[in-house]
């Protein structure tokens, strides 16, 4: 993104990124237990701030995160109460992600062991080498783009570190263990803010969403 303040603080009509997803989480389950990761330079500084707010949510669990969206992974899941058998994981910088969906998709990662949103690709895709020239055409039929929140039971989840499988998502750590994983349909509207263009279709999400 670029900017002297990370992504997650930038506002979105007025709220920053993090307390929109914060407040977005704690209406899929009053019992859940939401631990926070962050960057530990940001606490005294973009956190600080946001603290009562996300005290008055219930949100008291802010932990240091590690050096890579794995390490943070870790650091959190032994956060967690040990009672707590399912484990969701998500982007803070995902703040539209369909309700609905994310509860259909922890029932499914209750039966069969892990769950995540994702959407069906809707482009061509191109395979392209290191000189930037096109080597082929992929066949999309069966492509889907991951998104979050991704929902993993913890068992699986502790089974998938144990064995020091590593992914660019969560649920990968589970596919390596030969687990089932399934794919509940996301919304194009669960954007990940990464660069100033998303923030401008923040922007306008926003205006389409209802609270939280």
């Amino acid at each position: 993104m670029g900017g002297a303040t990370p992504k997650v603080y930038l506002p979105v009509a007025g709220v920053p990124i993090l307390l929109r997803t914060a407040r977005r989480l704690t209406h899929l389950d009053p019992r859940a237990e939401i631990v926070l990761a962050v960057n530990p330079e940001d606490r005294s500084t973009h956190l600080a701030p946001l603290l009562p707010e996300l005290s008055a949510l219930g949100i008291e669990k802010v932990i240091d995160g590690g050096a890579t969206r794995q390490d943070s992974m870790v650091q959190a899941l032994a956060a967690t109460d040990q009672d707590c058998d399912t484990i969701l994981i998500h982007d803070a910088a995902r703040p539209f992600f369909p309700i609905e969906a994310t509860r259909q998709a922890i029932a499914r990662a209750n039966e069969v062991g892990a769950a995540l949103l994702a959407i069906p690709s809707p482009d061509t895709l191109k395979q392209v080498n290191d000189a930037q020239q096109v080597e082929g055409t992929l066949d999309r039929a069966g492509v889907w783009l991951a998104q979050t929140p991704q929902i993993v039971r913890r068992n699986l989840l502790e089974q998938g570190l144990a064995a020091g499988h590593t992914g660019t998502d969560d649920v990968a750590l589970v596919e390596q263990l030969g687990q089932p994983v399934e794919v509940v349909s996301g919304s194009t509207r669960n954007l990940k803010i990464t660069a100033p263009s998303d923030l401008e279709l923040a922007e306008f999400i926003a205006t389409l969403e209802d609270p939280p």
